[in-house]
């Protein structure tokens, strides 16, 4: 798995709107079946998006930001791919940028995005 992927999609930056958690959460979500406790980690990230919810960043959301990076990107989320087997692409586009994630046997083996 290249670490440059994960960067791409997984950005170390201060999500600074709403917009941006809401991706960030799109996606992460997708996974949260792979994700013990998965609504407890992501849950300082979700109040931020109600209605009449000031847009706040502090230590807790970026605690969870953080959290949410490493379970998605260590084992036993990613594998190593198999040859052999079929690969599954799932992506999604926007005006503004697209993702996909590399799918094999129901398992990540690598994240993208631009």
């Amino acid at each position: 798995m290249d670490p440059h992927n994960i960067e791409a999609v997984f950005s170390g930056k201060q999500k600074k709107n709403v917009s941006k958690i809401r991706n960030f959460l799109g996606l992460a979500g997708y996974y949260r079946r792979f994700v013990e406790g998965f609504f407890f980690i992501a849950a300082p990230l979700t109040k931020l998006l109600h209605k009449r919810v000031p847009f706040v960043w502090t230590d807790i959301q970026r605690e969870s930001f953080e959290k949410l990076k490493t379970v998605l990107t260590q084992a036993p989320i990613l594998i190593q791919p198999e040859p052999g087997k079929d690969f599954v692409v799932y992506s999604d586009v926007s005006h503004v940028s697209l993702g996909c994630v590399l799918m094999q046997d129901d398992k990540v083996v690598a994240y993208s995005s631009r």
